[in-house]
């Protein structure tokens, strides 16, 4: 996971984690269940000693029926994301980079600006049970490829499918595509 400013961030994300594995009574190994991530990787995180990648984070998000970005609730009544700036993910290939711009307070819907580089892929694990993923391409083309069937998407094209089920992307261009990606929750 790259972050702006991360060592506050990998802070903000253990406490939230702490506090949540507190409130629900749970110890580190029935964490570890739950969310398929290692007792000492969650153990690491919860005091800051360690940079979650994207694919972690998704696990113990998924693994607690969270949503990604409450994780990184923030007490602040007015929220900017800007382009570029603040808050960034990657995946480890770093082909792959999301930026949250939006969390409503009820955490049933986020949105995401995500760049996708030239010519790769990403193949995200399936989201929470009943996710929506509504994907609009901003820049480029792609192909989204979801429940074994391709679609193509070019420029101001927009998708809505269901996130828990297998789904990647593909960026066959030689330049940067630019997506805006919204979730929206049923729990």
């Amino acid at each position: 996971m790259e972050v702006d400013g991360s060592k506050q961030i990998v802070l903000q994300v253990g406490g939230a984690l702490k506090k949540f594995r507190k409130e629900n009574n749970l110890n580190l190994d029935e964490l570890a269940d739950l969310t398929g991530v290692s007792k000492l990787t969650l153990g690491n995180i919860e005091r800051g000693e360690t940079n979650p990648t994207l694919a972690i984070i998704w696990k113990i998000s998924k693994g607690i029926s969270l949503p990604l970005m409450a994780l990184f609730k923030s007490e602040d009544p007015v929220s900017l994301y800007r382009a570029g700036e603040g808050l960034r993910f990657s995946n480890d290939q770093k082909n792959w980079v999301i930026e949250p711009i939006f969390k409503n307070a009820s955490y049933d819907i986020e949105m995401y600006r995500a760049y996708l580089q030239p010519n790769s892929s990403y193949h995200p694990e399936g989201h929470h049970m009943n996710t929506i993923e509504i994907t609009t391409v901003m820049t480029g083309t792609i192909k989204i490829h979801v429940n074994g069937d391709i679609y193509t998407l070019n420029q101001y094209d927009t998708i809505s499918f269901r996130a828990d089920s297998p789904h990647s992307y593909t960026n066959l261009l030689n330049s940067e595509a630019v997506l805006h990606i919204s979730l929206k929750y049923s729990f």
